[in-house]
C-alpha cells in the first residue's frame, strides 16, 4: 500500500511522510476522523513505509520482502487489535504487551494498530496508557478512531494527532462512475455511506436500489401525484422484506427533501435524485423552503424513533402522515 494509492487526506499524508523523511517517528499516532475516510489504509501505508528496505524514505516500494509481509498480513513486527464484540478488552492489550516484550529481529521498531480505539474499556485504556509510557521495546502505536476525543485525555496528550476528513462526494462519484457503477445509485450512495468501500458494498446490495425506488414512489405520492402512500408503504416495505432497511429509507428521504430545496434555489448541480429532475422542478414549489426543512426534520425524527425501538410500521405511518400534513 503506497500513500499514492490513497484518495484524498492530503493533510494526513503530508504529516506522516514528513515525519518519515525527517526520521522523526512519534511513539504514538491518533488517526481521528469519520468512518470510511481511509484510516486503516493510511495506517498500513505508513507501517509499510516504516518497514520498507528499498523504497524512498517517505513511501514504500511495495516489492521488498518487508513490504510483501505487510501486504500479506504476516509481518511479525506488526500487530492489529480490533474490538472483541462491542469493546476492546484488557486481555487484548495484555496480549499486545506480551508480544511486544520481545525485540524486533529486523532492528525496526515494532508497530501496532488499534482499530476503533475509542471502544477500549476503561481497564484496557489504562493498561494501554502504561504501555505507551513505558514500552518494553521500541514501538510505534497507531490508534484509529471515529472520535479521538472519546479516548482518555492522557492517551490523547501522549499521541500525535493525525486528522482525517470526509471524502468529497463529487470525487467519490467520479471514481465509482469510472468503475462502471450505476450513476444514479452511486449519486445516492456517496451521500449516505462513508468512504468508497462502503459505497461499493451498498450499491451491490439489491435492496438499496429497491429502497430507493420506494422513496421515489412514496415521495411522488406524498407530493400529490396520486395513490395512497400509507398503502404503498405497507405493501412495498413491510410485505416485501425491506422493513429491515428503514434507517436507509429515512436517510434517502432526507436527501429527497433537500433536493426540493436545491430546486427552489436553482442549484440543480447539487440534486442527488438527478434522474427525477423534471418531477422535482415541477413540485419543489408546492412547499416553502421552511416546510421542506420541516420535512427533513421529520425524517431525522423517524430515524430517532427507530433507534428507540418504536414499532417500525407505526413509525413509517406517522412519518408519512406528518409530511402530508405539511401541504
Amino acid at each position: 500500500m503506497s500513500f499514492q494509492n490513497i484518495i484524498g487526506q492530503d493533510t494526513a499524508k503530508q504529516l506522516l511522510q514528513s515525519s518519515l523523511r525527517r526520521q522523526e517517528i512519534s511513539h504514538a499516532y491518533l488517526f481521528s476522523g469519520p468512518p470510511g475516510s481511509g484510516q486503516m489504509e493510511m495506517a498500513m501505508a505508513f507501517v509499510q513505509a516504516l518497514f520498507c528496505t528499498q523504497g524512498e524514505n517517505d513511501d514504500a516500494c511495495g516489492e521488498c520482502l518487508e513490504c510483501r509481509k505487510v501486504l500479506h498480513g504476516n509481518h511479525p513486527d506488526l500487530f492489529t487489535v480490533k474490538p472483541d464484540g462491542a469493546t476492546i478488552k484488557i486481555e487484548q492489550i495484555r496480549q499486545l504487551q506480551r508480544i511486544f516484550s520481545y525485540r524486533s529481529e529486523s532492528g525496526n521498531p515494532k508497530a501496532y494498530i488499534i482499530d476503533e480505539a475509542d471502544k477500549m474499556t476503561v481497564q484496557a485504556a489504562n493498561s494501554l496508557l502504561k504501555f505507551l509510557e513505558e514500552p518494553p521495546s521500541p514501538a510505534v502505536a497507531i490508534l484509529l478512531s471515529d472520535n479521538g476525543r472519546a479516548l482518555l485525555p492522557t492517551i490523547q496528550s501522549r499521541s500525535q494527532w493525525v486528522p482525517f476528513s470526509p471524502l468529497d462526494p463529487g470525487r467519490m462519484l467520479q471514481i465509482l462512475a469510472d468503475e462502471g457503477f450505476s450513476p444514479t445509485l452511486a449519486r445516492s450512495a456517496v451521500h449516505v455511506a462513508a468512504g468508497l468501500g462502503s459505497c461499493r458494498d451498498l450499491i451491490k446490495q439489491n435492496w438499496f436500489a429497491e429502497i430507493r425506488n420506494v422513496v421515489l414512489q412514496l415521495g411522488k405520492e406524498i407530493a400529490g401525484r396520486g395513490g395512497s402512500p400509507l398503502i404503498t408503504a405497507q405493501q412495498e416495505l413491510f410485505k416485501s422484506g425491506l422493513s429491515d432497511h428503514l434507517d436507509m429509507l429515512f436517510n434517502l428521504f432526507h436527501l429527497w427533501f433537500k433536493d426540493m430545496i436545491h430546486a427552489l434555489y436553482h442549484k440543480h448541480d447539487q440534486i442527488v435524485f438527478i434522474d427525477e429532475l423534471e418531477f422535482i422542478n415541477r413540485h419543489a414549489s408546492s412547499l416553502s423552503a421552511e416546510q421542506w426543512i420541516d420535512a427533513m426534520a421529520l425524517a431525522a425524527e423517524g430515524k430517532k424513533k427507530l433507534r428507540q425501538h418504536m414499532n417500525a410500521q407505526l413509525c413509517v405511518e406517522q412519518f408519512v402522515i406528518a409530511v402530508e400534513g405539511l401541504r
